[in-house]
């Protein structure tokens, strides 16, 4: 097991949820990709997207419903800080993991986060578990504990 899965799986174990982990066939990096291996709404797809904040130097995340795309002159006003694209390095120094699979929850350090209000409109929604192959379902109430989030319109 990768120690980015294990990361997760720790993560979630420590706040007390029981969601399990699912290994896919195919590769779940893209939102279409991940609805079709979960069966479930496009929507119910937690996309991970990852900005370079421009002040701070860090990694911001927002989490966005998978049909959703981020307007960066939402996000930047959200954020409070003019983002910019954060490289495969910074991202994988400040989350633990790669491009194409950055899950919500297990980063190496604290990371400020963003929650795509249109992702509470469900019971149930699949993020990421550290690679491209794993995926995991959770209640949005618990992904928004979970991560500390800011519930914010941030999408176009």
């Amino acid at each position: 097991m990768s120690k980015s899965l294990k990361r997760v799986r720790a993560a979630l174990e420590a706040a007390g949820l029981d969601c399990p982990v699912m290994e896919c066939t195919a590769e779940t990096r893209t939102a279409e990709q991940a609805a079709a291996a979960a069966g479930c709404a496009l929507d119910q797809i937690v996309k991970s997207i990852v900005f370079r904040g421009a002040d701070s130097g860090h990694v911001v995340l927002f989490l966005t419903a998978g049909g959703n795309r981020v307007d960066p002159a939402k996000a930047s006003a959200a954020a409070g800080q003019e983002l910019g694209r954060a490289d495969a390095d910074l991202v994988r120094a400040e989350t633990g993991f790669a491009i194409g699979g950055v899950a919500p929850v297990g980063h190496l350090s604290p990371v400020r986060c963003f929650l795509d209000p249109r992702l509470t409109g469900f019971d149930r929604v699949w993020a990421a578990a550290g690679t491209p192959r794993h995926i995991f379902a959770i209640a949005p109430a618990d992904l928004h504990r979970l991560t500390g989030a800011e519930i914010v319109d941030f999408t176009a």
